[in-house]
Parts: C-alpha cells; structure tokens; sequence
C-alpha cells in the first residue's frame, strides 16, 4: 500500500530510483562499492566508433526532437548488429542496427528482434520493451529500432572480484531453461518460426553462409559440414530459440542474483531447443581447452569455480526433462556455426566493409572453433578432458 501510495504521488519512474536509492543506502560499504563498480565497469558507453556514427539531424527528426536534445554514445561490446545509447534529456534508449558493410541478407533482422520482443513482452518479464521500429532505410542507412534501456550488469570476459562462478553459471542454465519452458501453443506463439526442419535448414544455411564468407583454405570446415550434415539427430519438441545464448547477452541484477533482461535476439525464433543448449556449450571455454580458444573465450567459464560444460549440460537435463544424448552433435554444429559467424565478420573487414581493426584478428577465431569441434569429434565427448 505504501508503494502504491508513493507512485501515485511520484510516478513510476522516480519511485523506482527512490526505492534504489533506499535500498543502496541500506547495503554494507562493501556491498555499495562492489555494485558501483559493476554498474560502471559493465555496463558503460564510449563515443562513438569511426565510420559507425549515426545521422544525428535524420534521427531527430525521426523521433520527433530537436537534434540538441540527443547525445549519443556506443555500446563497444559485440560483434554482430551495433547498439547506440541514445539520451534525449534524462530519458535513455537503446538504438540498434546492421552494421555498416552487411551483405548478407538473412542475417541482422531488426524486424525479427521487434516482433520476438513485442510478442515475448507480455509473459516474458526479461524482454525489454521496442518503442519504435522501422524498415525505412533512408534515415539511418538501415533498418532499426529503439527499445527501453535495461539498467544491470553485463558480464563479458571477467567476473566481478565478488561475484560467483558456480552461481553465475547456475542462473545462465537456469535463464535459458526457463526461456524453453514457455509454452508456444498456449501463449499463441507457434506462427514465430518454422520449426519443421529447422535443424536441417540451420546446418544448410550455415554451410551456403560459410562458402559466400569464404577467404583462406581451412580444411576442418568444409569436413565439418560434411559431418553436420550427415549426422543431424531427431529434433527436440520446439521452443523458443533465443540462438546466441552467452553471459554478454545477459543482464543481471546489481546483487548478480537473477536476470532482468535477454539481449540480442536477431537470431531468434521457434525450433530445437538443443541447438541453444549447443551454442551456449560453445561459448562454454574450459580450462582444459586449447590455449588459442582459451584467448578468444567471449565467457568467463574458465574462472575457478564455473561450471564445466557436463555439469552445464546436467543442470539443463535437471532443469527441463530433455533427452540430451545427442548433445555432442549440437557442440559441434554450434561450434562450426560461431566459426562461420567470426568468417563473415573477417570477410567483411578483410574487404574494406568495416574499419573496427578487432576483426582482422577474426581469422583466427575460425581456426580456432573448428579445430576444436574436430577434437570434441575424435574423443566423442563435449569435454575437454
């Protein structure tokens, strides 16, 4: 009643920052220090990148502003679509869009992510909202859309000092658990996606995608979308398929407690569940792993404590029921289709499409995944040891 009381006289929005205020107040120093340094060092902003600026007048104009009213400032994590802060007075939006020097047509879906968040919003607390989208290329270059900014932690490479491993490993599993636990046919979500034949359609797609890409003779590649394609196993009963389920994607409460809010979903969209279990083993480096996948790890899964990738694969059986047999297949196609992934951004640098000089590096990375999907291939199991 309190609370209630206190909206009604507020509004929403400064009573959220009042009750944080309280509630940081109330923490121990340590507690305070631990949380601003998260909040500062995670989840930050830089100017923006050469040759990724937005058109300031076009986007004012677009949103109804006057261009003196908007600053903005980059998201320098990822690699894939680009995301702006956009601040207009004290309201703050988050602004995304392909990157610069795309050419692959089925891929960075602005419209894929709208529709999944719009539909996902009402019984999925952890989808951000979209306040606005558009197809209209003229204004910004590309499609994109703006969506409400969810305040937390990202975590990306390194923990926090107090943070840990085991617990963030336990809620990233529980996340996506949870995520495939929502019923399709009772929230009239079945028409997102096509899930019949979606395995067969993700290893062929994959595979066109990497000969499009292709730059440097690589034999592990080519053996290994042989081998996905010769070995596709019975598909799972479909869920939602967020598609690039990692720690980065991720937003976290300050107290590193729960989620609060799932990024990035461009991929998204209804199938096998297990090719998300596979994909986020993929990102799921161990210490035994080879010292070169070790140093390209996006995923602080080598800390101390963090699950290995058969423990998370245990606590997503434990979670959901599922039959997880065939869990091998899905490391390995994960693990060639990142390799893709880095592929396409490599080719994209390496032809003059991007100036960002992290992706010339790219080539590695490919190297890197296959070798790794051949050796989980020759001992027959997901771990490294």
């Amino acid at each position: 009643m309190v609370v209630a009381a206190l909206a009604e006289v507020l509004g929403d929005d400064v009573l959220v920052v009042v009750l944080v205020a309280c509630a940081f107040v109330q923490a121990n120093t340590n507690t305070r220090r631990a949380m601003l340094r998260r909040m500062t060092a995670l989840d930050g902003t830089k100017p923006v990148r050469k040759g990724e600026e937005l058109d300031l007048a076009a986007l004012a104009k677009f949103l109804e502003v006057s261009a003196e009213q908007i600053e903005i400032t980059q998201f320098p994590g990822g690699h894939s679509n680009l995301t702006y802060l956009v601040k207009i007075g004290e309201k703050e939006l988050v602004l995304r869009r392909p990157p610069f020097g795309n050419t692959v047509k089925t891929a960075h879906d602005m419209g894929r992510e709208v529709r999944m968040l719009t539909r996902l919003g009402p019984f999925y607390d952890k989808a951000p909202k979209v306040i606005a989208h558009t197809e209209d290329a003229s204004i910004l270059g590309a499609p994109f859309y703006l969506m409400e900014r969810v305040r937390g932690v990202v975590i990306r490479r390194k923990l926090p000092d107090d943070a840990s491993p085991r617990r963030i490993s336990e809620i990233v599993i529980d996340g996506l658990a949870e995520l495939h636990a929502i019923d399709l046919a009772k929230n009239g979500l079945l028409d997102l996606g096509k899930p019949d034949g979606f395995v067969e359609r993700q290893v062929r797609g994959w595979s066109e995608r990497y000969v499009a890409a292709q730059t440097d003779d690589i034999p592990d590649m080519p053996a290994l979308s042989k081998w996905c394609n010769e070995n596709m196993p019975k598909s799972a009963p479909p869920t939602i398929v967020h598609n690039d389920w990692k720690h980065d994607n991720l937003v976290l409460s300050p107290e590193l407690d729960r989620i609060v809010g799932v990024l990035d979903w461009e991929m998204s969209t209804i199938g096998d569940p297990l090719i998300d279990l596979g994909t986020t083993l993929a990102y799921w480096v161990e210490n035994g792993d080879d010292e070169l996948l070790k140093g390209i790890a996006f995923c602080p899964t080598t800390a101390e404590g963090s699950f290995t990738r058969k423990e998370a694969v245990d606590c997503y059986a434990e979670k959901s029921g599922r039959d997880l047999s065939s869990v091998l297949f899905y490391y390995v196609f994960a693990l060639f289709k990142n390799a893709v992934v880095a592929q396409q951004i490599y080719a994209r640098w390496k032809k003059g499409l991007t100036k960002d000089e992290r992706f010339g590096t790219f080539i590695w990375g490919v190297r890197a995944l296959a070798s790794q999907a051949q050796s989980a291939l020759a001992k027959g199991t997901i771990s490294s040891a």
